[in-house]
């Protein structure tokens, strides 16, 4: 009988790791990203995971709070940082919808995130267009999470952006 039970014990723990993907976290951080979308900010989601739970979700509110710097990666990360009572993410991953810029990479340098995760690439502003290392070297990169469903809120945003304009 104690064998069923550590044997059911196992698939319930290989269950969990399963829900636990890159790709389910991403899914949290595109519905941010929805988000900004719906209150006419460029939509970018990101949240904050540290030991497979979520301690901070953000989108970006540059229009809302008249603040240039209020990306979902700074908004993210303070919050994560408030909520852990440190200023190092040491052992949290980001994920966000678009890659950081310069800006919000330099901030990831500073509180050491253990793993950025992103989806679509900034082919104008993205940190991975300047040639020096941005981000903490003992920051682990993942590219390209669920990037067309990011790029395609992205594009969504500017489409509609046109659409008034024209």
């Amino acid at each position: 009988m104690a064998g069923n039970r550590s044997k059911n014990h196992e698939k319930h723990q290989a269950k969990m790791m399963e829900l636990f993907t890159d790709e389910y976290f991403m899914r949290e951080a595109l519905k941010e990203a929805n988000k900004a979308l719906e209150i006419g900010e460029v939509p970018v989601g990101a949240v904050v995971v540290c030991k497979n739970r979520i301690i901070a979700r953000a989108h970006n509110q540059t229009e809302k709070l008249t603040d240039a710097t209020a990306h979902a990666e700074m908004l993210a990360t303070t919050a994560a940082a408030n909520y852990l009572g440190s200023k190092y993410l040491s052992e949290c991953t980001l994920f966000v919808t678009l890659e950081p810029c310069v800006m919000c990479a330099g901030a990831l340098h500073w509180v050491q995130l253990q793993k950025l995760v992103f989806g679509a690439s900034d082919l104008q502003r993205g940190y991975s267009l300047v040639q020096t290392p941005l981000l903490h070297p003992r920051t682990e990169v993942v590219k390209g999470v669920k990037a067309g469903e990011a790029k395609a809120l992205i594009d969504t945003f500017f489409r509609n952006i046109r659409d008034k304009s024209s």
